[in-house]
């Protein structure tokens, strides 16, 4: 997703500064488009199903209820946040908007390293003991 945005801001920086009847402006907007689509399927293949995955896997049945609740509205809450800012953010920069996503991307992708506990063959008094 990092990688994809980052191409994503490249390409509108560029842009800033070739002529819009140029070929290479044409191409930086295909360029675009491909980085953009290439992020929507890298996240839902990986960042989308995180939090229901995780919810799955980590919380115990007493609390499931709740805190599945609560996860899935913080998803909405940050997926409706990121909609409401996306056109403010593009009439200030495109490259800078992308940019922000990229950072975004990055931190979320060392948060998960550095917090997020591996699951796999782990069973849940093990996956619980991880977080005391």
């Amino acid at each position: 997703m990092a990688l994809s945005l980052l191409v994503v801001s490249i390409s509108f920086y560029l842009k800033e500064y070739i002529s819009p009847d140029s070929d290479l402006y044409a191409t930086l907007s295909l360029v675009s488009v491909a980085g953009v689509v290439v992020m929507v399927i890298a996240f839902s293949l990986g960042l989308g199903a995180m939090s229901w995955i995780i919810m799955s896997e980590i919380l115990p049945i007493n609390i499931k209820g709740l805190a599945g609740s609560f996860a899935i509205l913080a998803n909405w809450f940050f997926s409706w946040l990121v909609t409401l800012t996306a056109n403010l953010l593009l009439d200030w920069s495109s490259g800078g908007t992308f940019t922000i996503y990229t950072a975004t991307c990055v931190f979320t992708a060392g948060f998960v390293a550095i917090w997020v506990p591996e699951t796999k063959g782990k069973t849940l008094e093990e996956i619980q003991q991880f977080f005391r």
